[in-house]
This record gives C-alpha cells, sequence and structure tokens, in this order.
C-alpha cells in the first residue's frame, strides 16, 4: 500500500501488559516524537509485519539513550524467556 492518502480506521482501547522499563522507553521516544504511545506501536507494528526495521540510525541511537537512562538492559534476545515476578500486583491496581 503505497497511495498517501488518508485511511479511515477504527481504534479500540486495549489493555495491554508489558514490562515497565519497555514501557518507559516507547513512551519518553514517542513523546520525543510528539505522537501518541498508540501511534508508535501501530507504526512499528506494521513496519515488522512488512519485514522492514520502523528504525532508523539516528532513532536507534536515541532509543539507545533512554534504555540507558530507563535502565532497560533487554534486548530482543530476551523476547521468549521473560517471566513476570511472582505475587506481584500491578501498580494500578489497589488494595482495598
Amino acid at each position: 500500500m503505497n497511495d498517501r492518502s488518508s485511511l479511515l480506521i477504527e481504534r479500540v482501547q486495549t489493555g495491554v501488559r508489558m514490562e515497565k522499563r519497555l514501557l518507559k522507553v516507547l513512551k519518553a521516544f514517542a513523546e520525543y516524537h510528539d505522537m501518541t504511545l498508540g501511534d508508535l506501536l501501530e507504526g512499528i507494528v506494521l513496519h515488522a509485519f512488512d519485514g522492514k526495521t520502523p528504525f532508523s540510525a539516528s532513532s536507534l541511537e536515541r532509543l539507545g539513550e533512554l534504555k540507558k537512562f530507563y535502565g532497560l538492559d533487554l534486548d530482543s534476545s530476551a523476547s521468549h524467556r521473560l517471566q513476570e515476578i511472582k505475587g506481584r500486583k500491578s501498580s494500578s491496581r489497589k488494595s482495598e
């Protein structure tokens, strides 16, 4: 799809859980580019579906800086090995 015209879509709210530091890096990167987290994730996924890299060299450099700042030491080799800490409640849920 190479046409540059606008595409009408329907967006839905989702409750996706992800690693805390990874989310911080993504949110900071989206803010840096003055875009929403959802827009950033859509772009990443659409590029991945086409087998293309979503990031330029300068974006990868910025992401490296953000990863260092937020202490994110994970890379793609970790993607199938992540395990959530047992007994931890989501920070968005408060005990009553």
